[in-house]
């Protein structure tokens, strides 16, 4: 299995809780969503100005609970692409204490290439491509 590369710190916050104690399942997208404007800010692939200039769009994600988590726990979010097509790409997360490294879920999501502008599907930018790839050690396909 592939190593993350990218992780980022996160804290839960109160308002995350759900009346039995633990993080409500729908922050989990919330979290993954954090980590993935984290790592294509870290790659150089978004200023964090104009949200427009992303360019991807969100078409499927999948979250894996493993293990409720709770307040003043310790996390990180581990961030990586482990599939690049001509117009989309997969990503894989995973939430983990970052004392134990115990995973506490994993998900994984499909992004396509987006023109806000125009509406469409576009081809993922070769600047993204040949950053995304150098960065994750990818191969072509």
């Amino acid at each position: 299995m592939q190593t993350f590369s990218f992780y980022i710190p996160l804290e839960i916050r109160y308002a995350d809780l759900d009346p039995q104690g633990h993080v409500n399942n729908a922050h989990y997208l919330t979290y993954i969503e954090q980590g993935r404007i984290a790592y294509i800010t870290h790659l150089g692939l978004w200023d964090g100005k104009t949200f427009s200039q992303v360019g991807i769009i969100l078409a499927n994600a999948q979250v894996t609970f493993l293990s409720p988590i709770y307040l003043g726990q310790p996390l990180q979010i581990g961030v990586r692409v482990s599939r690049l097509g001509s117009k989309s790409l997969d990503m894989e997360y995973v939430i983990e204490d970052s004392q134990t490294n115990q995973e506490l879920a994993k998900a994984a999501t499909v992004l396509v290439a987006y023109n806000y502008d125009k509406s469409q599907t576009v081809s993922i930018p070769d600047s993204w491509r040949s950053r995304i790839m150098e960065f994750e050690k990818l191969s072509v396909e």
